[in-house]
């Protein structure tokens, strides 16, 4: 009989992949004793779990996307409205942040950018719907076609979680700043994106 509790190795191996995450967040080039030390942990425990560097990186990864697309997809679920679906879509995966520089960080070390733009294709897709939705009723304008301004927008948020990392962004105003700049980049007046954007943050 099972009484549902996860067992002794689960939860270690929980604790590894959140340190780790800490950890890389700090340091993207961390090394596994890093990584056990930090934990509490013998390097045998944490290679018991994951036998390599590349290994425990691709599962925080993994784990990384799909956070960033259960986000994506709870921001834009019943959501009519093109203009909102956008700002809701983008706020929600900024409240995930972490996860979001995790991905930048490692798109600049362990894992290729292109292997993070495969993983996040999904999440592409959703949102070039949006777009496309809104192009076709008028409440976007761009001379670009859906897919393209989804690919921009992905772009645009990598940069603009990178301008967090160096210091030029307050992370506190990062979320409203992004989802403001996702409307504007979809040709959303400006008032109209910042007055949305700021009934929706209220």
């Amino acid at each position: 009989m099972t009484t549902g509790n996860p067992s002794r190795a689960d939860v270690n191996r929980r604790r590894i992949l959140d340190v780790a995450l800490a950890e890389l967040l700090r340091d993207p080039d961390a090394s596994m004793d890093q990584i056990a030390k930090a934990a509490g942990v013998v390097r045998r425990t944490v290679y018991g779990h994951f036998p390599s560097r590349e290994a425990l990186v691709g599962t925080l990864t993994d784990e990384a996307v799909a956070a960033v697309a259960a986000a994506h997809a709870a921001g834009r679920k019943g959501v009519a409205d093109p203009a909102e679906s956008l700002a809701r879509s983008t706020l929600a995966v900024w409240e995930i942040a972490d996860r979001y520089r995790l991905l930048v960080a490692l798109a600049q070390r362990s894992v290729t950018m292109q292997g993070i733009r495969e993983r996040l294709t999904p999440v592409r897709e959703a949102c070039a719907e949006i777009l496309r939705r809104g192009l076709e009723q008028g409440v976007f304008v761009s001379p670009l076609p859906p897919h393209a301004l989804a690919y921009v927008h992905e772009q645009t948020l990598f940069a603009l979680m990178e301008a967090v990392n160096d210091g030029l962004l307050a992370a506190q105003e990062a979320g409203r700043s992004a989802a403001v700049t996702m409307l504007a980049a979809a040709g959303v007046p400006a008032s109209r994106a910042t007055a949305l954007v700021a009934e929706l943050s209220d």
